[in-house]
């Protein structure tokens, strides 16, 4: 076989505009040609290439296909658990920053392999509901070796590898955080830039200041790492402002924006990633997704999946979530959460199903990607294309 014809699609999720002027580009009773691991051909059945013995061929079944989702905000790299924390906010008690440090411990302690066993199971827990791309941010580690430790283990898994040693002050620096950062800049930074393609930093009350946060930044893009932040998650701040000065690819989180920071995201090309798993678990405000895409703001959806505010590796769930609570139709959530990704990580091969992009593709076992919010929690990825190589 030198490729894969599947066909007889009920309705197909392009995000390509050419196809009818839409941000998603749906197609019905359509068709995809995969040949080589790369879309070869996208258009109606009845035009589509004759299926021979050089093509496999699915039959989709009137079913939908949409593009895999590219998830562009996780730390599944950790040791431990927080579940006794979950409980407890789910008793009233209130989320702030410094819980990471709770996993910190746990993570120094683990061996590589119990690292890599449990980040590949996320993997394959992302893969099995949809998720083809997704990037990784250490954290968890907080000193020379086990951050370097992190980036290294998450490169195995996936190519967008983000360097956050700038999560939290340690406990070991407490009332030392301008020491903690001249570690982040220097040795850490030296021992986890060859691994990394990304630099982060929690810039919010509790982490680290606007000032520490431009210098980790600028420590970075020095080194040849492209920025995005955590910013404006607990409280308005001036993290969201800074990281489009610095051309950051994305700000994360994005609960708490002013007006001045929506006008200016909207005059960037800065991802604002909203992160509705974050908001579900920590009980905080969901953003208001609806007056960003208004303005004008490029949005992205992803899941967070962390041990502490956001333990879902669930991009169906995040869609649903982002739907009921956001303000966003289905199609602009399956946007967000597939192309959207995708601008967030600065990648133009992923999210789009367009000739000569990546074969990454999911079918889903409903008529249409409405039911990725009509049916919530219920488990309708049918299969997924990885490079067009059927993963799941």
């Amino acid at each position: 076989m030198t490729g894969t014809l599947i066909t007889n699609i009920g309705e197909l999720t392009t995000n390509d505009p050419s196809i009818d002027g839409e941000q998603t580009g749906t197609l019905h009773d359509a068709a995809v040609l995969i040949e080589n691991g790369r879309i070869a051909w996208v258009g109606s059945a009845a035009n589509a290439p004759t299926a021979s013995h050089e093509y496999e061929e699915v039959d989709a079944d009137g079913r939908a296909v949409i593009p895999g989702f590219v998830d562009s905000h996780s730390h599944i790299v950790f040791g431990g658990d927080r579940a006794a924390e979950f409980e407890a906010r789910m008793a009233g008690q209130k989320y702030a920053a410094g819980g990471i440090r709770s996993t910190v411990a746990a993570t120094r302690a683990a061996t590589d392999e119990e690292l890599r066993l449990r980040t590949r199971g996320f993997i394959d827990e992302m893969l099995a509901q949809g998720t083809t791309t997704v990037e990784v941010k250490s954290g968890y580690g907080l000193d020379v070796d086990t951050e370097a430790r992190l980036v290294r283990l998450a490169s195995e898994v996936t190519d967008e590898v983000t360097y956050l040693g700038a999560h939290v002050v340690p406990a070991d620096y407490a009332d030392r955080s301008d020491e903690y950062v001249d570690l982040v800049v220097g040795d850490m930074l030296d021992a986890c830039a060859p691994h990394a393609k990304w630099i982060d930093v929690f810039c919010e009350t509790g982490a680290f200041s606007v000032s520490q946060t431009r210098r980790v930044l600028e420590a970075g893009i020095a080194r040849g790492l492209q920025p995005r932040v955590h910013a404006s998650q607990l409280g308005p701040g001036e993290g969201v402002q800074l990281a489009i000065g610095l051309g950051a690819a994305s700000v994360d989180h994005g609960t708490y924006l002013t007006d001045d920071d929506v006008a200016a995201l909207a005059a960037s090309d800065t991802v604002l990633t909203t992160l509705p798993g974050v908001e579900f678990s920590t009980r905080h405000p969901f953003p208001d997704a609806r007056r960003l895409i208004d303005a004008g703001v490029t949005v992205a959806i992803a899941c967070d999946t962390n041990p502490g505010s956001s333990f879902t590796s669930s991009m169906p769930f995040c869609i649903a979530l982002a739907v009921r609570e956001m303000g966003m139709t289905t199609a602009e959530a399956v946007w967000a959460a597939t192309a959207g990704g995708a601008a967030a990580l600065r990648r133009d091969d992923i999210g789009v199903i367009a000739p000569g992009k990546r074969a990454d593709l999911v079918l889903l076992d409903a008529a249409t990607r409405v039911h990725l919010a009509y049916r919530p929690g219920v488990p309708l990825v049918k299969q997924v294309w990885k490079d067009g190589v059927v993963v799941r």
